[in-house]
């Protein structure tokens, strides 16, 4: 995955395995949102005045952003530039250095410009990003209700967790929206078996092979993994993503009382406590 930009191309053939997806993703830039470019080339015309917590904060609020840089900085780390792993962006960012951050990303390309002929899929990967969002910050709110140590990793967990589904809406927006309208076409039809239908893998499979690929945080590969669901850590991510996607479109979804009561055990609150506190995350 560059780090700078360059002009992003779809595959000339659909791949055709994981193997395939996982080399197409690797090779493309990602590009980022209009408000994060904007705001780092700020920054960058007055880098003397920021620091690493600030800049996190700008990439923090960016899945496509926090990829970027995670992926770059465990590139670093592979090669021995850096001593430690990194797990969260400041980390990152504190590791790099604030000019080498601002040498490796240039002016960053943005999805706005990378989508613009192309507003539905814009529109898909705006409301993944937006779910995204959500999900995120639902998990900083469980976690810190927890004490939980790592609520920067839980956060970015929770942030990144639909991040190939980004990328195919960015790269292979056609058949991105070729499943997006089967599912519309059949509401019970499972997302798994519209990707396997249209891909011929299912995403979960390609991101974590990209995840080992990268070497993002350990919490990410966890919580794809099955073995390690009943983990408080991954169970507290998982239970933000669930929220966040019956909620996207009301507080009616008839699958929310179930969550409501899998975070009351998780948060050890009662259920109208839960319900008020999730209210409260969300307002």
């Amino acid at each position: 995955m560059s780090a700078t930009p360059s002009i992003p191309t779809a595959p000339r053939r659909m791949p055709l395995d994981v193997a395939g997806w996982v080399r197409y993703f690797q090779l493309v830039e990602i590009p980022v949102l209009a408000q994060t470019a904007g705001e780092l080339e700020d920054m960058r015309a007055n880098e003397d005045a920021v620091d690493a917590r600030m800049i996190g904060e700008v990439v923090s609020a960016d899945p496509l952003m926090t990829l970027k840089l995670l992926a770059h900085t465990s590139s670093l780390h592979r090669v021995g530039r850096l001593n430690s792993d990194v797990e969260t962006v400041t980390e990152g960012l504190v590791l790099m250095g604030i000019t080498p951050f601002f040498n490796t990303f240039g002016p960053q390309p943005t999805v706005q410009q990378h989508l613009e002929e192309q507003p539905a899929a814009l529109a898909g990967l705006m409301s993944v990003v937006q779910r995204s969002h959500r999900a995120a910050k639902f998990a900083l709110g469980f976690a810190a209700h927890r004490l939980d140590p790592d609520v920067a990793v839980i956060y970015e967990a929770a942030l990144l967790y639909d991040f190939t589904e980004m990328l195919l809406w960015l790269h292979a927006p056609a058949l991105a929206l070729e499943i997006q309208q089967r599912q519309l076409n059949d509401p019970s039809l499972r997302s798994v078996t519209a990707q396997r239908d249209v891909l011929n893998v299912t995403l979960q499979d390609i991101q974590q092979s990209l995840l080992r690929s990268w070497r993002l945080p350990e919490l990410l590969l966890r919580i794809t993994d099955e073995r390690h669901q009943e983990a408080t850590q991954v169970r507290n991510v998982l239970l933000a993503i669930r929220l966040a996607r019956h909620s996207a479109k009301g507080w009616d979804n008839p699958a929310l009382p179930d969550d409501i009561t899998d975070l009351s055990h998780l948060l050890n609150m009662a259920p109208a406590h839960v319900q008020r506190l999730v209210t409260d995350l969300d307002a």
